[in-house]
């Protein structure tokens, strides 16, 4: 789809270009994140276990690679700002029921596309909760059935990651996750200030994440992504800073600077959270200017949203050659896969449709245990929702659009048919987000913190009021 790079010199952007407090102040509204188009409040009931088996049936021959997501929801403590789907449990002895609908499911799905798939496995992604719940030989079976009923490509090619909680991870588990394949980590971190860590029930020392990071890169996990997040009870910019120094000196290949949405009618952990003890607004801006000047006096690049990697990473290599992408694990140097999710609440992408498995347990296990593929949502793309979907899509990882590739693809004359989006776009060229030309668009470095309020203009839903409006705010 995307002929040419677009992107033009993220590295080159300084803190100033991307940070105009009265510009962000202006457009902070709500809105999607966009690791899906349409997005999940679309999904409906309409779409279940019959469409899957079928959807399943018809790309098995593809020769699209594919993408599969392992969805483990226990955690064996609540952070209070967590909007994950997640089971909190010091019941460990849960993991073994649940590790047998898994290989169940795995089952069914290879079975349903023909018993021995030949689709290569291009990338694999451990979710939670946290996925490290499982034992090591627990998470060896996982590998092990996967294995026997997909092809994967090598490690080489292809991307392997999980999601580490360092509390519930030692060398030995890391060293297993590695001897099962997998490449890639990401860990929790937040924040490391001691009263930050109370007020959110996340107690996590330095020196056991740096093990844990130690370890990993001792065997050989390719890259390594911490989380940090912004807007939690207590922090200031004095207090942020500590913790990105400390963040900075472990040199992490890639960095998520997470914005705490408080939505404590939505997360009812979140009602732990004491309203009063969260920054002001003005506060949390001057937390977030200050966090990506660091981040990019450090050497770090702005990938887009809240991402930052070094400038020889993976996703700074696919953005500056336009083949970045992005989908629920955000984004990815992988082409745009069928996704297939296992477990409780996950979320797939297969043949143009959306399908999310049932979100409560017991349904889950009861829809797996009569031999039905637990969906109980999802939503089929038109092709107008596959135009949209790649028109966001490029918006997101390339900061600019070229017209003539849609309008090849699709048949359409680009500012005909958007014209209404482009109309909405006028404010925001006015106010320096935007260059709008007559054959594309560019995202001037203004516009990059704001990129979803930009991507907005083209939803056709949310145009039409049609989502719901809990969706968390831009900054």
């Amino acid at each position: 789809m995307n002929d040419r790079s677009t992107t033009t010199g993220a590295s080159r952007l300084g803190g100033a270009d991307l940070f105009d407090l009265e510009i962000i102040r202006k457009y902070d509204k709500a809105g999607p994140r966009y690791t899906s188009y349409p997005t999940a409040p679309m999904f409906h009931a309409g779409i279940g276990a019959r469409q899957y088996a079928e959807t399943l049936e018809r790309v098995a021959d593809s020769d699209a690679p594919l993408s599969l997501y392992i969805h483990i929801p226990f955690c064996n403590t609540v952070c209070y700002y967590c909007g994950c789907n997640k089971i909190v449990t010091k019941q460990y002895g849960k993991a073994a029921p649940y590790l047998e609908l898994l290989l169940k499911e795995i089952d069914m799905v290879a079975d349903r596309m023909g018993g021995d798939c030949r689709r290569l496995v291009t990338q694999l992604h451990f979710g939670g909760g946290t996925p490290t719940f499982m034992s090591n030989d627990q998470m060896r079976a996982i590998m092990n059935r996967l294995r026997e009923r997909f092809r994967f490509a090598s490690g080489e090619e292809g991307e392997f990651s999980i999601e580490i909680d360092p509390r519930e991870c030692d060398g030995d588990t890391v060293r297993v996750l590695q001897e099962i394949g997998l490449n890639r980590m990401s860990m929790g971190v937040q924040d490391f200030d001691p009263v930050v860590q109370k007020a959110v029930n996340r107690i996590q020392s330095k020196e056991e994440t740096l093990r844990v990071l130690n370890e990993a890169r001792r065997h050989g996990f390719e890259s390594i992504n911490i989380d940090l997040m912004y807007g939690l009870p207590h922090q200031t910019v004095e207090t942020f800073d500590a913790t990105l120094d400390t963040i900075i000196a472990f040199s992490p290949d890639r960095i998520a600077l997470f914005n705490y949405a408080h939505l404590p009618h939505m997360f009812m952990p979140q009602r732990r959270i004491d309203e009063a003890a969260l920054p002001s607004p003005q506060e949390k801006l001057n937390i977030l200017e200050h966090s990506i000047n660091k981040l990019l006096d450090a050497g770090y690049v702005f990938i887009g949203m809240d991402h930052f990697a070094k400038p020889d990473d993976e996703l700074t290599i696919a953005q500056r050659e336009g083949k970045l992408y992005r989908n629920f694990q955000g984004y990815s140097t992988q082409a745009d896969c069928d996704l297939i999710g296992f477990g409780v609440t996950s979320i797939g992408y297969v043949g143009g449709g959306f399908f999310q498995n049932e979100k409560d347990m017991d349904a889950y296990a009861e829809a797996i245990g009569e031999g039905r593929f637990p969906v109980f949502r999802g939503y089929q793309l038109s092709q107008e929702d596959h135009l949209r979907r790649q028109v966001i899509m490029r918006l997101m990882c390339d900061f600019a659009l070229e017209f003539e590739p849609f309008e090849r693809e699709f048949g359409i004359d680009f500012r005909e048919h958007f014209a209404d989006g482009l109309r909405d776009l006028q404010e925001m060229v006015a106010d320096g987000l935007v260059e709008l030309r007559d054959d594309g668009l560019t995202v001037l470095p203004a516009g990059r913190l704001l990129i979803r309020n930009i991507a907005m203009v083209f939803d056709e839903y949310l145009q039409k009021k049609k989502e719901g409006t809990s969706f968390s705010k831009v900054i």
